[in-house]
């Protein structure tokens, strides 16, 4: 059992830290200003909706974002190397499948499941199209490998299937049925109750509980969350604690109020030790650098390109001229430029 001590708030400050020692791990939570939380509107299956779905998928930004996370996820878990035999991973709270997506681009088979019909519909619209190219463009003189040599590229149907299912009633897997777990931006769902018989610290425990059953033993689980408070942090460290997990949690920009990112790293090595997180140093070189480049070239001074050159204007002339338009006969005035100041 865990015994957390929490920091009284500092003064303005607003800062809440809270320091575990088994598994050790500190963690910083800066509680901004209030801000709408999906979590807060209803069940998460309510809140991504049809609409809400193809949004989410389509939106540049959040994928960016997903594939960030789930990069650094992938990168925590340690995973065997992909030539050797892929891992078979779960991804918890999948959604549209953008994690998934980059599991496979990683070589591994993934299993996602997810409370939202509508949103699975979306990841499976994605599977269902790299399966049917793969499928339609496949060699004949090779019938057992679903691959695609089309320019260069390769089409490989995709490695990922569905199913859907709420966390927090458990996962209905066979024991060490997994070698890995993901989940990004999923697990704070469960400290929210929507009726009376949700209680969040049961809902945590069984998923826990479940979750310790389905890996197989050496495996990992690396769980992307937002906490909106540090009471929410220590509830789920203590119910992964309580099941058996040890680990801690990792914290990546912690000063940082948009980059700031908490990773669950459980696993059943008791001598596990969590790596630090990303720096803050380390955000500001990428934004050096991308400042960097975006200012590159601006003390250049650089041709207008207004597409009206002499060369444009007749032809644009000659164009309304076929349509039958009236237009101004052509001079050594035109297309000229004229001078700044008469």
């Amino acid at each position: 059992n865990l015994d957390h001590q929490l920091i009284p708030l500092r003064d303005k400050a607003q800062n809440l830290s809270l320091h575990c020692p088994l598994p050790t791990y500190h963690l910083s939570i800066h509680i901004a200003v209030k801000m709408s939380r999906p979590e807060l509107t209803g069940h998460a299956s309510l809140f991504y909706n049809a609409k809400e779905a193809k949004k989410y998928d389509s939106s540049s930004r959040m994928v960016g974002v997903q594939r960030e996370i789930t990069e650094r996820a992938i990168e925590l878990l340690r995973l065997p190397s992909v030539s050797d035999k892929p891992s078979f991973i779960l991804d918890v709270g999948c959604g549209s499948g953008l994690s998934g997506q980059v599991l496979e681009e990683h070589g591994h088979v993934w299993l996602g499941c997810d409370v939202s019909r509508d949103m699975l519909e979306v990841a499976n619209d994605r599977i269902e199209r790299k399966r049917d190219d793969a499928i339609n463009g496949k060699d004949d003189s090779s019938d057992d490998e679903m691959k695609v040599s089309d320019s260069n590229e390769t089409s490989i149907a995709s490695s990922g299937d569905l199913m859907h299912h709420d966390m927090g009633t458990g996962l209905p897997f066979r024991p060490a049925t997994f070698d890995a777990c993901i989940s990004i931006s999923a697990l704070q769902w469960l400290c929210y109750s929507n009726t009376s018989a949700q209680v969040p610290k049961k809902r945590l425990v069984r998923f826990f509980s479940s979750l310790y059953q389905v890996l197989r033993r050496g495996g990992r689980a690396v769980l992307q969350f937002y906490p909106e408070t540090a009471e929410q942090a220590v509830l789920i460290s203590e119910c992964a604690a309580k099941v058996g997990f040890a680990g801690g949690v990792v914290v990546d920009y912690p000063n940082s109020a948009k980059a700031k990112k908490h990773y669950l790293v459980l696993t059943f090595d008791r001598g596990y030790s969590a790596p630090k997180g990303l720096s803050d140093t380390h955000l500001a070189n990428q934004v050096r650098v991308d400042d960097a480049r975006r200012d590159k070239g601006k003390g250049k001074i650089r041709k207008k390109r207004n597409g009206k050159s002499k060369d444009w204007i007749l032809h644009k002339k000659d164009t309304q001229r076929q349509k039958g338009k009236e237009v101004r006969p052509d001079t050594k005035y035109t297309g000229r430029k004229r001078k700044d100041k008469f």
